[in-house]
């Protein structure tokens, strides 16, 4: 074998799914497993795809913490392979060499619990439906493949009764799949606002505070190792919305992927936005919106994720540098807000070990993790259901009649104005600042499409959604 064979090794083929739960591989796998007679296994056997800078965090903590997590698995939490691309790569010193290998499918063959933290959907999607078919457990901080295959890979889940668990896909070390799945299964979610990427978060900060360009605060931040060499994913919102379409599926009981999340990057916000912003008393965060719609008779869910002013007594106004936060609104709990580090080898690892200590209790003990639920099966509204707020900021012909021709505009497409500052002038322009009530993301973008065409508006500078009030 080649130390730096492919990852995937070979592409096993499915075989029938069982329908009980497996044993522990060597504790008897063909006989049927009575949680209330079967004697309990003495070693629950982890592997470890992806060895990362979350995935070495995963080994120091399972070494050094071995005796704890066992104490409150039931079972010693045995390592029993770490599949990597290059064996031969330098590897941080508490990372056994022994247990590397390039053969992630003959791995995973012959483990209790595979922890995938590879990332992106090929070649690892094979390797997790393999998994899962097999009746073993997977423990994934994948938000790519969730939010792309999500329902495939509950479907493989379900059949053989294996768990799937991902807290850490969303915001690291913050408990909100946790949150959302199981502590608010009694009640009603009405939205959720989330900051959950923590590249842009650190972005906008430093353009907030410091008066950055988006092209210096991008560099600073791949400087200090928040933003990758290649920021697309991060800064164009790509990252976002999968964590949106996965925080969505679990808050309104609906099926929602990635496809199905408009997205708006962080790329065109400037720091005179900023300012503006500031002087207005906002800040602007990239965020990811999901909201229950039941308007006008209107019923279904709306998500979304964009550049938006939140006013700056917003709890997520206070949300710095690369940390991540979620507020989820209930029905009957109020609103809930969850928060702290969404990024980094250790906080990352810390929710992976959550997951891990759960699904091995459950391999030790019996019982399963919260299955899929869609049974709402809600529609996803249209712009022309979408409530929506926008602060338009324009370069005017400063001129009599002008602003009341503006207002017209505005009035014909049906959107009242909350607000209008004028912000500057200069040879012969007017800059002014129009924030609307709540309207619809249809008549929103169609006001500003007929702004764009009026010769006495010279420029449509910004477009921004108010989110917060």
């Amino acid at each position: 074998m080649s130390a730096r064979a492919p990852i995937l090794g070979h592409d096993p083929a499915p075989g029938p799914a069982p329908t009980r739960r497996r044993a522990p591989r060597g504790e008897g796998e063909d006989a049927p497993v009575s949680s209330s007679t079967a004697q309990h296994p003495d070693a629950v056997r982890i592997a470890l795809l992806g060895c990362g800078t979350v995935g070495s965090q995963v080994v120091r903590l399972l070494r050094e913490h071995a005796d704890d997590l066992a104490a409150r698995a039931g079972a010693r939490l045995e390592l029993v392979g770490i599949a990597v691309r290059d064996t031969d790569a330098e590897r941080d010193p508490w990372v056994p060499r022994e247990l590397l290998t390039a053969d992630a499918a003959a791995l995973v063959a012959r483990a209790d619990i595979v922890v995938e933290l590879i990332g992106g959907i090929d070649p690892v999607r094979p390797l997790v439906l393999a998994a899962l078919e097999s009746g073993a457990t997977v423990v994934t901080g994948n938000k790519a493949l969730l939010a792309a295959h999500g329902p495939e890979l509950h479907g493989a889940a379900e059949r053989s009764g294996a768990d799937l668990y991902y807290e850490a896909a969303v915001a690291g070390a913050v408990p909100v799949v946790y949150g959302l799945r199981e502590s608010l299964a009694g009640d009603n979610v009405d939205a959720v606002l989330g900051i959950v990427n923590g590249t842009t978060n650190f972005i906008l900060d430093e353009m907030a505070t410091r008066g950055l360009s988006f092209d210096d605060a991008l560099a600073l931040a791949q400087e200090l190792g928040y933003a990758e060499a290649d920021p697309t994913a991060d800064v164009d919102g790509h990252d976002a919305a999968a964590k949106a379409a996965i925080l969505a599926s679990l808050a309104f009981h609906t099926r929602v992927s990635i496809d199905d999340v408009p997205v708006t990057g962080i790329r065109q916000v400037t720091a005179a936005d900023m300012a503006e912003a500031r002087e207005a008393g906002y800040v602007i965060k990239l965020l990811a919106v999901a909201r229950r719609i039941t308007d006008n008779g209107t019923r279904g869910i709306s998500v979304r994720v964009h550049p938006a002013l939140l006013p700056a007594t917003h709890p997520l106004a206070a949300v710095r540098g690369a940390f991540n936060a979620v507020v989820v609104e209930a029905e009957a709990a109020g609103r809930l807000m969850f928060y702290g580090q969404g990024a980094g080898g250790a906080p990352t690892a810390s929710a992976v070990l959550g997951d891990l200590v759960a699904a091995a209790s459950h391999k030790v003990h019996g019982g399963n993790a919260p299955r899929e639920s869609t049974y709402a099966e809600l529609p996803l509204v249209t712009d022309a259901q979408t409530p929506a707020r926008t602060q338009v900021q324009l370069r005017l012909a400063d001129e009599p009649g002008t602003l009341a021709a503006v207002a017209g505009v505005y009035g014909e497409h049906g959107v009242s104005i909350e607000s209008v500052r004028q912000t500057g002038a200069d040879d012969g322009d007017a800059r002014i600042t129009i924030v609307s009530h709540l309207a619809t993301e249809a008549a929103l973008a169609q006001t500003v499409a007929k702004l764009s065409d009026d010769p006495r508006v010279h420029e449509v500078v910004s477009v921004m959604r108010v989110e917060g009030n």
